[in-house]
């Protein structure tokens, strides 16, 4: 088993946004008013898992920061566990996997990243070994193109914004998610932007976990009036009964799961009536534990719309097939200046239609052939 922890700036991923970052190194930094670190570009880790009859299987990792850390739990912990085994045992080889660090927060953090990427490359494994895709191994698809929403929109300011999103509704988008949580009058002006751009728009906002509760309720009455879509990470993820009582006062659904990775995490606050749409990410859990959510979800009658966000074509494509054979998908997320450098890694680039439908691969395994020349020159050592 082999890890590859790669980095792109954003030059090389030819992503011009200003004032994304404000920084030229690879330092990390804090975007205000998020209060999570970011990287300065693109980072990820890949696995790759060999046969000894030359059959191969790629994983992702979502590792946005530190995928080193991720590639280290990999080479030390995890791959003695998987060397040797047949690869086609994945669910016995995630349970090992989960088991072998129980006592010492197995479930959570880099650790659970490492596990979903080498899951995700056993899955791959699989369905070379078998000729099936992901989605096929998992029990069918129930559409070949997935529903979708476009994840943010980029511009100097509102009326930039709105002029973007016009011409997205123009090539057929309908759905649309805003990256806010600055404060609610300006969160609004913005919202209202967007929403008054096409009459049929469905518009999302994702607060990034900035609101206190009170805040997050006046905000969440407005969107009630609004029709909003739904309400993304309004409170801090470790706030269950916080998220619990706005969920009981809105009519608008609270989305929430970046952050989470485990079924066990989900079902608690499904079953606290926490969350109205659950947003697994795939690179963070794996497609074993993915699939695991989505189930656990439709038993709770809550629609899934998993997360994606900047990792690359592997992950992406894992969380496609899950999506494709999730009961109740609702939609996945698609980030327009996202796809192109996911894609940079992949022979053959995943598909996504002008109108934003997610075009499920049907190829074995995860359907995507990875470019390992493109992997080199972005290997940090």
């Amino acid at each position: 088993m082999q890890t590859f922890p790669l980095f792109l700036s954003r030059e090389d991923a030819d992503d011009s946004y200003a004032g994304d970052t404000g920084v030229a190194h690879r330092g990390y930094v804090v975007r205000r008013p998020w209060r999570s670190l970011y990287s300065p570009g693109y980072e990820t880790l890949l696995v790759k898992i060999e046969t000894d009859d030359g059959l191969v299987g790629w994983g992702e990792a979502l590792a946005p920061v530190a995928p080193e850390v991720a590639a280290a739990i990999v080479d030390r912990l995890l791959t003695p566990l998987i060397i040797g085994e047949d690869p086609r045992s994945v669910h016995t080889l995630w349970h090992r996997m989960t088991e072998s660090m129980r006592e010492r927060g197995h479930l959570t953090g880099h650790q659970a990243d490492a596990m979903a990427a080498v899951d995700i490359a056993l899955w791959d494994l699989w369905g070379h070994a078998t000729g099936l895709s992901v989605s096929e191994l998992a029990g069918g698809r129930f559409s070949e193109v997935l529903p979708t929403y476009v994840s943010g929109i980029r511009g100097s300011d509102d009326a930039d914004k709105a002029d973007k999103a016009s011409a997205l509704v123009d090539a057929g988008v309908r759905r649309i998610k805003l990256h806010l949580g600055t404060d609610i009058r300006t969160d609004l002006a913005t919202y209202d932007a967007i929403r008054d751009v096409h009459p049929d728009l469905e518009v999302a906002l994702d607060a990034h976990w900035t609101y206190r509760l009170g805040e997050a309720k006046a905000l969440g009455r407005e969107l009630d009036d609004r029709r909003a879509w739904f309400f993304e990470a309004p409170l801090a993820p470790e706030d269950v009964e916080g998220h619990r009582d706005l969920a009981a006062a809105l009519a608008t659904p609270i989305a929430v799961g970046e952050a989470m990775r485990s079924r066990f995490e989900f079902t608690d606050w499904l079953t606290r009536r926490a969350v109205g749409l659950t947003q697994p990410d795939i690179g963070r859990t794996g497609i074993t534990e993915g699939l695991a959510i989505a189930g656990i979800s439709d038993a709770f009658h809550a629609q899934v719309a998993p997360h994606h966000s900047a990792a690359f074509g592997i992950a992406m494509a894992a969380g496609v097939h899950v999506a494709a054979a999730s009961t109740s998908l609702l939609a996945f997320e698609y980030q327009p200046f996202t796809l192109p450098v996911a894609n940079r890694l992949l022979a053959a680039p995943l598909e996504v239609r002008p109108d934003g439908g997610f075009v499920v691969p049907t190829g074995p395994g995860l359907g995507v052939s990875v470019d390992e020349d493109a992997i080199a020159r972005y290997v940090r050592h």
